[in-house]
């Protein structure tokens, strides 16, 4: 097994503190505990590491993936998620070791992601297919899964930090409030959602199906799993603006959603955005470009 890069040392320690220096360097020796215990061999990491580590193997000739997390507690989430959803277009779970904190899993492949169609509105109704896959019958379930509250937390913490004084606006993050407080409280059912259903979570394998990755596991309004898909590659085939109104049509219309629910519920995902980026000392403008963008569209629709 290669030696753990510094550039994956680095982000982790951004990510989760200078305590996860010593899981990372004790990455070989766990990843050949795996190797032993499930039967696999591991070949080499995927680029782009971010908040856990995650190699493609091989288990009696089928291609795998190992995912290997530093909060277990988070690797446990997502194994209850997959779980949940299986038979329903998500990738397989083949074994998974708590103690370990691993989770192997089958691999997609060849893996292409949904942008590799090549035509926007193709994409959105694959979108649209995969979507009814998952939520066809909806999941109405009682587990410890984040609730939407909880997710858009960071908003509070930012109120509780800054008060009105802050960068953000505070008609920005006032209209924010409000319509997170609405959208809760007029939420029909909450159901457990993907929470991170974009174009780069959904891959296509050899026979040309469409399988879904890396879910968040939220439960909540049904609308929201639309937002993570409408807020990446906003330009694609038009200006930003066009391409998230004709999304936006696209996908109420053929998933009978409320187009008025999408919209305020990108609104308040535009703020949480900047309100991360805050926390994270990174800058929160693209979070308040998402929010201007949807508050436009929401007198346009």
């Amino acid at each position: 097994m290669s030696k753990i890069s510094e550039e994956f040392l680095e982000i982790m320690i951004k990510t989760y503190g200078k305590g996860v220096n010593d899981w990372v360097q004790k990455l070989p020796d766990l990843i050949s505990e795996c190797e032993h215990k499930f039967e696999i061999k591991i070949e080499k990491s995927f680029d782009n590491l971010s908040y856990n580590y995650v190699a493609e193997g091989t288990k009696d000739d089928r291609s795998v993936v190992l995912k290997l997390s530093f909060l277990k507690e988070d690797l446990e989430k997502e194994l209850r998620v997959l779980n949940a959803f299986q038979g329903r277009s998500v990738v397989e779970v083949i074994e998974h070791d708590e103690v370990l904190g691993a989770l192997l899993m089958e691999q997609v492949v060849p893996g292409n992601a949904l942008t590799s169609v090549g035509n926007d509105q193709e994409e959105v109704e694959i979108f649209c297919q995969v979507f009814e896959d998952l939520h066809s019958p909806k999941l109405k379930v009682m587990d410890d899964y984040t609730s939407i509250s909880r997710w858009f937390e960071g908003i509070k913490r930012y109120r509780k930090n800054y008060g009105s004084n802050g960068v953000i606006k505070e008609a920005a993050i006032g209209r924010a409030e409000e319509l997170l407080e609405g959208l809760v409280q007029t939420t029909e059912a909450s159901v457990l959602i993907h929470g991170d259903l974009h174009q780069g979570n959904i891959l296509r394998d050899h026979k040309g199906e469409w399988k879904v990755i890396d879910p968040k596991g939220i439960v909540g309004d049904i609308h929201f799993e639309t937002i993570q898909y409408l807020l990446n590659h906003i330009d694609r085939e038009g200006d930003p603006d066009k391409v998230l109104k004709r999304r936006v049509k696209q996908m109420s219309n053929r998933l009978n959603l409320d187009k008025y629910r999408i919209v305020k519920w990108g609104i308040v995902r535009g703020i949480l955005e900047a309100c991360w980026a805050i926390e994270n000392g990174d800058s929160w403008k693209n979070g308040l470009d998402i929010f201007e963008r949807f508050n436009r569209l929401l007198t346009t629709i």
